[in-house]
């Protein structure tokens, strides 16, 4: 199983970035999909899912600001992530629920 989240940058509060996760090795198409975080000092947190029909589920501390989804041709999901705040500085992760992926970092900060 191979999960590699891209995208990650600097970017000033207020704006917007586009997170990437390429999926190999297991039926992409099968799978629940998931982003998580983790900042400096805290765990590892799930911040949304996406089901196998393409249903979101989020953490309140994203809710109605980042919205996941996955082109299942492409075996890739997504998190569309806007109107960030410095407290979403952080190591974003993909997983499959069985496996985490290798990290993308994330800062926001002016």
């Amino acid at each position: 199983v191979q999960l590699q989240a891209s995208g990650g940058g600097l970017v000033q509060p207020g704006g917007s970035l586009r997170l990437s996760c390429a999926a190999s090795g297991f039926d992409f198409t099968e799978a629940i999909m998931a982003w998580g975080r983790q900042a400096p000092g805290n765990k590892r947190d799930l911040i949304a899912t996406i089901s196998v029909a393409g249903n979101g589920i989020y953490a309140d501390s994203v809710k109605g600001r980042f919205t996941i989804s996955r082109d299942n041709a492409k075996n890739t999901i997504y998190l569309q992530m806007n109107s960030l705040k410095p407290e979403d500085t952080a190591v974003y992760y993909c997983s499959n629920y069985d496996t985490w992926g290798q990290g993308t970092l994330v800062t926001v900060s002016s």
